[in-house]
């Protein structure tokens, strides 16, 4: 039933190509920015738990997958076909001890032995593989995660908290005491020494950051209604008055 189900969706982005005078005008590089933003609801629909709202998500996802794969066949670059068989070959290539002889401990060595298998495949660096698009935060999390992988880490999360403190010294010691260097990266040091610190407590830095965000947001639009029920203007509003507001939300929260 899937094969038919794909078949006929594959056909459908075809004929849209064809006829639809929008999708005719698009490319690779016309759509890059819908690609990512489709990722990213894919991501709030499960930071949301809304299946429902995830099932629609992935086809829009599915939906420029399949787009890409037929822009390139009409240029004669690659087909859908040649997207899915590269894909399942690395599956079988990266998990010898699924469809191999290899044995493991278990998902530790697992992570272990994908990225040697990435090298072995013709990367030059251990960094390689992690775009520069992604945001930086997340960035940093996956490069000193393959980093770990060989050992080049802190030995526990001790050593890496201490690095965190570290950093916040040298900043201190440029912000507020005035002395000779770039704050901007000694701010970013620090940034890359509590990533550093946020593995070895098992916190994802991107997914706790976006929290926080979400949470500054709703706890301010509460202070917006807030003032409104009391026909006052933000702007004309003391700090006292938002603050007492703020502590309201977070008490609703508990």
């Amino acid at each position: 039933m899937v094969e038919k189900e794909f078949s006929h969706f594959v056909e459908i982005t075809k004929r849209l190509r064809r006829e639809c005078p929008w999708d005719k005008e698009q490319s690779h590089a016309s759509i890059r920015h819908s690609l990512i933003e489709e990722a990213y609801e894919v991501v709030e629909s499960i930071d949301n738990n809304d299946l429902t709202e995830l099932r629609k998500e992935l086809g829009d996802l599915l939906l420029h997958v399949v787009f890409h794969a037929n822009i390139a066949e009409e240029t004669g670059e690659f087909t859908l076909s040649e997207v899915i068989t590269g894909i399942t070959e690395k599956l079988v290539r990266r998990h010898p001890h699924i469809f191999g002889n290899t044995k493991v401990s278990g998902a530790e060595e697992v992570k272990q032995n994908w990225e040697k298998l990435k090298m072995q495949e013709g990367r030059e660096s251990l960094m390689d593989g992690v775009p520069a698009q992604l945001p930086a935060l997340l960035r940093a999390h996956r490069l000193t995660e393959k980093a770990s992988k060989v050992g080049f880490d802190w030995k526990t999360g001790a050593d890496a908290w201490e690095k965190v403190e570290e950093e916040i010294g040298e900043l201190h010691e440029i912000v507020d005491k005035r002395a000779e260097g770039d704050a901007e990266e000694e701010f970013g040091d620090l940034l890359f020494a509590l990533v550093n610190y946020s593995r070895f407590v098992g916190i994802n830095p991107e997914i706790a950051l976006r929290r926080s965000v979400d949470k500054f947001i709703s706890r301010f639009r509460h202070i917006e209604r807030r003032l409104k029920e009391q026909n006052k203007e933000l702007h004309s509003s003391t700090l006292e008055e938002m603050d007492q507001l703020w502590d309201e939300a977070k008490e609703r929260e508990r």
